[in-house]
């Protein structure tokens, strides 16, 4: 019997979370709700709940044009059975490699992995802090971590392993069929402010998920 998997959303290709294109996935439900996060949509539990067997068909379609799968949240260890699950159907059906971001630290989510046995390829460990700079690739704060768990792993992903550049501060632009608009990347400190800032001028009128606690003034990583 399938695993049953609270999911907020997918998305092929996604261009900025890993290297190459590649199939993002994204957990609904976290229970960090780093201050600053631009995703607390995310945030809820009990939402999207579909079943790994229906995950795994709809993402089948585009195994063999994907260089990578990058698997975000909300946060996908607050569901371990749900995502070893998924690990494991993903990994029979592709060799492409797995990128996993989490908001826990290594020491909470260590034995989760050992227990993945090699499923995860990569991951970025720790929480959004808002305080922090942000000069690392692949990462929203520089208090983040990035791992590589295996040989293909560090193959992919040692070349994250440094500081960004500016040219490569881009966002992936994904609409669904309501009309919304979804991010996806790894922006800069103020890039989510300008933007709204930008269309209000315009005349647009916008709602945004993003959390507006006093203490907020940054973006996570999704």
């Amino acid at each position: 019997m399938t695993a049953n998997i609270a999911l907020s959303r997918i998305h092929f290709p996604v261009t900025t979370l890993g290297p190459g294109r590649r199939i993002g996935i994204w957990f609904q439900g976290c229970s960090i709700r780093c201050p600053g996060c631009i995703s607390m949509d995310t945030w809820a539990p009990g939402r999207g709940i579909t079943t790994i067997d229906e995950v795994v068909n709809a993402v089948t379609q585009w195994l063999p044009s994907a260089d990578g799968i990058t698997i975000s949240g909300g946060e996908p260890f607050d569901q371990p059975v749900a995502l070893l699950d998924l690990l494991r159907r993903l990994r029979s059906l592709t060799e492409a490699d797995v990128l996993v971001f989490t908001g826990h630290p290594w020491t909470k989510v260590r034995e989760t992995v050992d227990a993945s046995s090699g499923l995860i390829d990569a991951l970025v460990t720790g929480p959004f802090d808002v305080n922090q700079s942000q000069t690392l690739a692949l990462r929203g704060s520089d208090n983040q971590e990035l791992r590589f768990l295996t040989a293909m792993g560090h193959e992919r992903f040692a070349p994250f392993q440094r500081p960004i550049t500016e040219v490569e501060r881009t966002l992936d632009v994904m609409f669904d069929d309501r009309g919304d608009v979804w991010f996806a990347g790894i922006p800069g400190r103020d890039d989510f402010r300008r933007l709204r800032e930008m269309l209000e001028k315009a005349g647009a009128r916008l709602s945004t998920s993003d959390d507006k606690r006093p203490s907020s003034g940054g973006m996570s990583v999704r």
